[in-house]
């Protein structure tokens, strides 16, 4: 990059559609209304309607005319997966851009999904392993109308984590089930994450498909995951302190959606990239750049494991 990269260098998206997960706040929302601004045809994929609507009412208040639509999908459940990619496949349209964003973070005590994986891997991870899969047949109808230009590629993006550098993945007890941590199964997940993006960018090369799987991480954030989830009031509390505090020492939210609008858009993003802040530490920053990835993120085998894994557990194959 020669120059600082601002979301004012995102090319027009007009005629686009982008489908971002958990696009009702934090990132997600900031993600959405940049590309909106450029033109994009967003679809909030959010799991809650009446938080999706006040997200859609404030982009229209933020930048009226701007074309957003509220889709609602639950990670955490495989037929509400099935069910949004069936209704989305049948309007036979392309889809440009697929941003995997949402995600759950260290809940206290261990939960499940609807389908009884763990609720970080299997919302984290399963959720959108499933979504993805599902939704190939529009983006590679994308990908079969789009230019060879980089910005005119079709790409599924990744949101992860600096938390990954700290990832195992445990085989033995992947849902947490003997031995649960709360930031480890989150660690776990944003690693997982991380292995199932270059994995994927592996499998679309072998296929010589144009799509692109680029990942990125938005430092440290002040968004809803530090501020909402199945605590007590004393510790909800504490988060909701904490996450003034990284707003304020730290990247906001709307900082923290800069990495994400590289991966999705800009001309110098590369297949299998990873990208996030250049500030101390990876944790906040102006400047987008490659992020640095720990050694078990490069783990060919443990990805290829992983995959197999997703496929079996979910009963779908991807690629």
């Amino acid at each position: 990059m020669n120059k600082k990269w601002q979301a004012s260098d995102i090319p027009s998206l007009t005629g686009k559609r982008v489908l971002i997960t958990g696009a009702n706040s934090g990132i997600g929302y900031h993600t959405a209304l940049k590309l909106a601004r450029k033109g994009a045809h967003v679809i909030f994929a959010c799991r809650d309607r009446q938080r999706g609507e006040a997200a859609l009412a404030r982009m229209e208040a933020d930048s009226p005319g701007t074309h957003a639509e509220l889709a609602l999908l639950d990670l955490a459940s495989l037929a509400s997966i099935h069910n949004f990619a069936a209704t989305e496949l049948a309007q036979n349209r392309p889809l440009h851009l697929l941003i995997n964003n949402a995600g759950v973070m260290t809940p206290p005590r261990r939960m499940e999904t609807v389908d009884g994986f763990e609720l970080q891997f299997g919302t984290n991870v399963i959720g959108h392993f499933a979504l993805t899969a599902l939704l190939m047949p529009a983006l590679e109808r994308a990908d079969a109308g789009s230019s060879s230009a980089a910005a005119g590629r079709t790409r599924v993006v990744t949101i992860a984590s600096i938390a990954h550098k700290r990832g195992r993945i445990n085989f033995d007890d992947l849902q947490s089930a003997r031995n649960y941590s709360p930031l480890g199964a989150y660690q776990q997940s944003k690693l997982a994450n991380l292995l199932i993006a270059f994995e994927l960018d592996r499998r679309l090369r072998v296929a010589k498909s144009g799509i692109m799987s680029v990942a990125a991480h938005p430092g440290v954030a002040n968004t809803n995951l530090f501020q909402s989830g199945q605590y007590s009031a004393i510790e909800n509390s504490f988060r909701n302190l904490l996450g003034h505090a990284i707003g304020i020492v730290l990247n906001t939210d709307s900082e923290g959606a800069l990495p994400t609008l590289y991966a999705a858009t800009a001309l110098d993003a590369q297949d299998a990239g990873y990208y996030g802040p250049q500030g101390f530490q990876e944790m906040r920053g102006e400047e987008v750049g490659p992020a640095k990835l720990a050694p078990q993120a490069h783990d060919t085998a443990t990805a290829t494991r992983l995959w197999q894994t997703c496929e079996e557990l979910t009963g779908i194959k991807l690629l």
